[in-house]
């Protein structure tokens, strides 16, 4: 017969326990986890590096809002402190399509909204990052 409130009788552990899953990893299983984050932000590196040669440019993917249909451009150079509205015509604040010499080699709608969320909610941004980081060092291999 077994009392309530035995020795040895415990509740279950919610999920969110997270440096109880890091105590319990013994040091491989650690160094493993760490090593496996560390190669994916190496990946992610290594694939923009590869878009900035392939493209021939600093910025490989850029993300442009439409908000009428209106595509408006503003430009500046890599090495420059301010945009380049001192070289547009006088008045001109912004380049419009018939400005622009050039050709768009991919369109991916709105996957830029990601960046663009990123940007406009830091907070959001530092979570998301903290979250995937933390699901990657505490994910067990099967």
């Amino acid at each position: 017969m077994v009392r309530a409130g035995a020795v040895g009788t415990h509740l279950p552990t919610s999920g969110l326990d997270i440096f109880g899953d890091l105590r319990k990893m013994n040091k491989r299983q650690l160094y493993y986890q760490v090593l496996n984050f560390a190669m994916i932000v190496s990946s992610a590196l290594m694939i923009w590096k590869g878009l900035i040669v392939l493209t021939g440019s600093e910025s490989p993917i850029v993300v442009v809002l439409r908000d009428n249909g209106d595509i408006k451009f503003l430009t500046k150079g890599d090495n420059n402190e301010v945009d380049d509205r001192g070289l547009y015509k006088e008045g001109q604040n912004w380049l419009e399509k018939k400005d622009v010499v050039g050709r768009a080699r991919g369109f991916l709608p709105y996957v830029g909204m990601v960046t663009i969320i990123m940007n406009d909610y830091p907070k959001f941004k530092y979570a998301l990052l903290a979250v995937m980081g933390a699901y990657v060092l505490l994910k067990r291999e099967s």
